[in-house]
């Protein structure tokens, strides 16, 4: 069992009732189409995160098709999106006894008032309860330190701040082993480990779990590199519904060419259960 029993225990949001819920909850307009307007409180230097805007469409899709739980869903992300207004697209692709599929675009208007794809996504929906017991793995719980051992924005030189909204809606605790980067000093390797929750204490959730694979520093950070790494392509799979308590999360990247990256996460319950897995492609900025 994970080592948490020191994490901090806030007044805690129920599901539908916190931040998240709201930011991410859409309107149905007509059959298939939905507004949302995109909170400001998700950015990093200025775009929305990337998994606050997996989550977004993935509520659209769950309201759209047929089975409650996202098993897997695929986004190319293909203009960086903003906060305000937008409308996002869905169309049902197939539906079946166990699971449904179907693609969801999410548009913005740009400054000459053109409408814009920020982001297309095609995923697969089945009801996670419904999954059998057997589990057969060899894949381990990432090794981080107790959650009082490991470090927030408020313990120390914050690099982001100013810039990173997200932070605040997030309990974030790195990986002292992680964080070199922060003090100037990084590692050299592609791998960010860390405590994960959102702040007003609200459990995890599948639509949460999307979030949750995108919301670390990017590993090109203890590789070195510094600035924004947008996200091309992300491809998540929720394997379980999480137990409540914090999240851990484990990101790796093992090869860094032509200015792109992957970035290899893991997300594990208070369980010890392999909850989701991702796998993206991100762009940096080399020196």
């Amino acid at each position: 069992m994970a080592e948490a029993a020191s994490a901090p225990s806030p007044s805690r949001a129920v599901t539908g009732d916190s931040e998240f819920d709201r930011d991410t909850a859409v309107v149905r307009r007509e059959p298939g189409v939905y507004g949302i307007d995109l909170s400001a409180g998700w950015t990093i230097l200025g775009a929305v995160n990337g998994g606050y805007l997996l989550a977004v469409l993935g509520r659209a899709l769950g309201d759209a098709l047929p089975h409650p739980d996202p098993f897997t869903i695929s986004a190319h992300y293909l203009t960086a999106s903003r906060p305000g207004p937008a409308v996002i697209r869905t169309e049902t692709v197939r539906t079946g006894r166990t699971l449904s599929t179907g693609q969801a675009s999410l548009f913005q208007y740009d400054d000459e008032g053109n409408e814009v794809e920020r982001i297309r996504v095609l995923a697969s929906y089945g009801d996670l309860a419904g999954l059998p017991d057997d589990v057969r793995t060899t894949a381990k719980p990432p090794a981080i330190p107790p959650y009082e051992q490991c470090f927030g924005p408020a313990d120390g030189p914050d690099p982001l701040k100013g810039v990173s909204a997200i932070t605040d809606r997030l309990l974030l605790k790195l990986d002292p082993a992680t964080v070199g980067w922060a003090i100037g000093q990084p590692s050299g390797k592609g791998e960010m480990r860390a405590w994960f929750g959102l702040a007003d204490g609200r459990d995890a959730d599948p639509l949460s779990l999307l979030l949750a694979v995108d919301a670390l520093p990017p590993t090109a950070f203890e590789m070195g590199l510094k600035g924004w790494v947008p996200t091309v392509e992300l491809t998540t799979h929720i394997r379980h519904r999480p137990a409540p308590g914090p999240l851990r999360v484990a990101i790796t990247t093992r090869n860094l060419a032509g200015g792109f990256l992957e970035e290899d996460a893991e997300v594990w319950d208070s369980e010890d259960r392999l909850v989701a897995q991702s796998r993206q492609l991100a762009r940096v900025r080399l020196a």
